[in-house]
């Protein structure tokens, strides 16, 4: 029998602290290996810590668990087995084993996170913010560009951003890449690990704190991607903070944080980054039609010309010619902007979801995914979701590691919020499914 930790006694040890660093720069590089001419392995470094850490917490793995995953696992050969058009089969189920490896890694990352204290957390997402932060400016100010451009042309066989004069024009500078591929994988990742400390952190004045990071960002590391940061504050209010307050005070404290969020939203878009959404709004903007406008436009496509099961996981290609008329149908859409593949235009895991299962398999694998969030001891499900659906405005690849690392890390953070509540030292009920660290007899324990 392994007891629930008390705050004092959680903490992360030296090895897997360090293979958690691992992992999420691993998730933030995006390095691929190629195993097979069809199969890459995305997020290498991540996959193989993640293998790793999947063996040192064999211990915290339960059968509940692995039949949960099992359920969801089902459902997405279910969505393949249904999609029209069985040429396609082989491409489907290569996305699935895609899925299937980032789902595991993703699992063993959930299972190591949720061992750790909060306070140990939030110095990790924090920890990372920094080093964003310094690293766009070392790369901006500090002669880092030239050693961070041959870096990446080793790390990336292709995607290397070389669109220079575009963020010349639009930002009036060339945005740090700090050695990712391009300049939004590295707002996303310092997007990502800001919200990871805003959810972890004790800190009475982390909105002050949180703002304030968003603020450098603007000035160190420019990007549209940065103004999620407002929108993830709504679902770490709503869901995390005030444990089960629910007063008429607490609901009058979040609605007015949402509307200040939304006009907060509205200034900076129309202000910090006004010649881009100039660009957006009038049209001129394909980096934005391809994450967000056409995305959504393809899936409303999608859900009502194959309702049961859309493309088939990872088929674009089926349904090629229709992303074609769509875009064209679409009045903004600039025949003349170039793209290598069919998948390069829709990157928006949001709506990869429900373009590649449609409706009916959509929902059916939603549900399936949270049925396997409760057994993880989630309880605050749909803050997991917001947070994933959020996120996914600003990235694609639906079946990669870092959309699955989205998902899980926010629920690894939702577990150590009702572990810990905000006073250190004081413990909170486990949650009823949280089997993940503790079994007795071989049965999961209920507290």
């Amino acid at each position: 029998m392994m007891p629930v930790a008390h705050d004092a006694e959680r903490r992360l040890n030296a090895v897997d602290l360090t293979l958690v660093v691992i992992f999420l720069a691993g998730i933030y590089l995006g390095i691929a290996l190629q195993i097979t001419p069809t199969i890459p392995m995305p997020a290498m470094p991540a996959g193989f810590t993640g293998v790793i850490l999947l063996w040192r917490r064999r211990d915290d793995i339960t059968p509940s668990h692995l039949a949960a995953l099992l359920v969801v696992l089902l459902c997405y050969i279910g969505s393949i087995l249904s999609a029209g058009n069985y040429a396609f089969l082989i491409k489907r189920f290569t996305g699935l084993i895609q899925l299937t490896y980032s789902l595991m890694i993703g699992y063993a990352l959930f299972l190591t996170l949720v061992r750790a204290s909060r306070d140990q957390l939030a110095r990790l997402f924090m920890s990372f913010s920094l080093l964003l932060l310094f690293g766009a400016l070392l790369e901006s100010y500090g002669g880092l560009r030239p050693i961070s451009d041959a870096v990446r042309q080793h790390l990336y066989s292709r995607g290397v951003y070389d669109a220079d004069l575009r963020d010349e024009i639009l930002y009036g500078r060339i945005r740090p890449k700090f050695f990712a591929s391009e300049p939004s994988a590295v707002t996303f990742g310092y997007t990502l690990f800001a919200f990871g400390w805003l959810a972890t952190t004790r800190w009475r004045w982390k909105y002050v704190g949180y703002l304030g990071l968003l603020a450098i960002g603007v000035v160190a590391l420019p990007g549209p991607t940065l103004l999620l940061m407002l929108l993830l504050a709504v679902p770490v209010e709503l869901f995390l903070s005030g444990g089960t307050n629910r007063s008429a005070a607490r609901g009058i404290k979040i609605a007015v944080m949402s509307v200040m969020v939304v006009i907060a939203f509205a200034w900076a878009s129309t202000s910090i980054f006004s010649q881009r959404f100039r660009d957006i709004s009038q049209g001129n903007d394909p980096s934005f039609f391809f994450r967000v406008t056409g995305p959504a436009l393809i899936a409303i496509d999608v859900m009502h010309r194959h309702p049961w099961a859309g493309s088939g996981l990872t088929a674009e290609n089926y349904i090629a010619d229709e992303i074609m008329n769509v875009y064209m149908r679409s009045g903004i859409f600039y025949s003349g902007w170039q793209f290598e593949k069919i998948s390069d235009s829709i990157t928006n895991y949001f709506w990869l979801h429900w373009i590649y299962l449609g409706v009916i398999w959509g929902v059916v694998v939603v549900v399936a995914l949270n049925f396997w969030l409760k057994v993880l001891g989630v309880s605050n499900t749909v803050f997991c979701w917001m947070v994933w659906a959020i996120l996914g405005q600003a990235s694609g690849a639906y079946v990669s590691p870092k959309t699955w690392t989205v998902f899980l890390l926010a629920a690894a953070a939702a577990v150590v919020r009702r572990q810990q509540p905000a006073q250190a030292g004081a413990v909170q009920a486990a949650p009823r499914a949280y089997g993940s660290t503790v079994l007795a007899s071989g049965r999961l324990l209920r507290s």
